[in-house]
């Protein structure tokens, strides 16, 4: 029996996928439930499981765009579960009776080699270029637009610049999504940045006293997304509209948290939800951050666990980042910048004192965020990371800590 295998559909707003690895040949036998290859929507890298055992016959090709319930490939569950060698026919010997044939192809050798491809000639004229002065890689010699473009006008002596190739590679459409976005986001928003800093050193003082009993109890490390996300659900709760969204002529506005946490995966950047953070514990917190990062890192994260969130929070910090100023997430309305800490001097009761400090960046959305509330939101972040205690433990790091 063949086997009709379609493109499944992804989420409700998917029409289209991308083909952008075929894991298995064409012709390979396959098993039930194995990957045979990895498609790419706009919003996340997905496996695609072979529905039946038997013999594969591929339908796409990698980078082929194809509609959702498209055939991408056939199973024939009569195959065998061995490889098939596909053998040719051996070609019949011919004995060359004569020899002038030869010349013609010489000849179409010296006229392709100087007749550039239409595309060569074009670049070819801007640059100023005559064919003699190319070297064609293209068949018989022929001038092709790869090598009209690594040209280089004559000017004098050629001097040696050694090796100047040129790769060209379609971007994922996870990647063209998330570059459209980004645009989005700087052309339909009236973005704005505010800036302020942090005094890590309370939280220090809490994560060093506590992170050994906290990660014997837990199984997770207790990092700084945790102390993050719980001062930013407190600034959210005190700043609402920090927590809301533009529809048409409308504000949404949410009485829950779900905080969009970016993270950086082998397909690019990916922006996992941790739902409902208002309800979770420290250790809820850097449980579900691990569980969302290690699904990034493996490929294996779902486009249900990107869908929503109400606002951002990115870590430029792990890879060296001192000051940015971070690209809203649409529709969000908000996204708080982390960045990397150092110890600087900082003036603290009249005198000078080395801390580890961290610049925060807050940028919203000034159509629905004014600038009061942008910076009373900031400055709330940054009181409850200096007084983690009082503000975000109710005064008691044991109870919060569940230790």
């Amino acid at each position: 029996m063949i086997l009709e295998m379609k493109v499944p559909s992804p989420g409700e707003s998917i029409t289209e996928v991308e083909i952008a690895q075929w894991l298995v040949s064409d012709g390979d036998y396959v098993e039930k439930d194995q990957a045979i290859a990895e498609v790419d929507s706009d919003k996340a890298t997905l496996e695609l499981p072979a529905e039946v055992s038997g013999t594969i016959t591929l339908k796409a090709e990698e980078g082929d765009a194809v509609a959702v319930g498209a055939v991408v490939c056939l199973i024939d569950t009569e195959g065998k579960g061995t490889a098939t060698v596909k053998t040719e026919e051996a070609a019949p010997t011919v004995t060359p009776t004569a020899t002038p044939e030869a010349a013609p192809a010489v000849e179409e050798s010296s006229y392709a080699a100087q007749t550039p491809s239409p595309a060569a000639r074009k670049i070819m004229s801007e640059k100023g270029i005559t064919a003699s002065e190319v070297k064609g890689t293209g068949k018989g010699g022929r001038i092709t637009k790869n090598d009209a473009v690594k040209a280089v006008p004559s000017m004098g002596t050629k001097p040696d610049w050694g090796a100047r190739d040129q790769k060209r590679s379609k971007l994922s459409m996870l990647r063209r999504r998330v570059a459209e976005r980004l645009v989005e986001a700087k052309n339909e928003t009236a973005m704005l940045t505010t800036f302020n800093e942090v005094d890590l050193s309370a939280v220090f003082k809490v994560r060093n006293e506590n992170k050994d009993a906290f990660n014997a109890k837990h199984g997770v490390k207790l990092g700084f997304m945790s102390f993050f996300t719980k001062a930013v659900v407190r600034a959210l709760q005190l700043y609402p509209d920090v927590n809301s969204m533009m529809d048409g002529d409308y504000k949404i506005a949410y009485d829950y948290c779900d905080i969009s946490v970016a993270v950086s995966g082998p397909k690019g950047l990916m922006v996992p939800v941790v739902r409902n953070a208002e309800l979770l514990t420290f250790a809820g917190i850097e449980q579900e951050i691990s569980r969302l990062a290690v699904k990034a890192r493996e490929g294996k994260i779902t486009i249900d666990d990107m869908t929503g969130g109400t606002f951002t929070i990115s870590n430029g910090g792990v890879f060296g980042s001192m000051l940015s100023t971070p690209i809203i997430n649409p529709p969000q309305s908000g996204i708080l910048g982390m960045h990397n800490i150092i110890q600087r001097p900082v003036a603290v009761d009249g005198k000078v004192e080395i801390r580890p400090m961290m610049y925060l960046a807050l940028s919203y959305d000034h159509r629905i965020i004014d600038g009061r509330e942008s910076v009373g939101f900031l400055v709330a972040v940054k009181e409850a990371l200096e007084d983690p205690i009082a503000l975000l433990m109710d005064g008691d790091f044991t109870k919060a800590f569940e230790l």
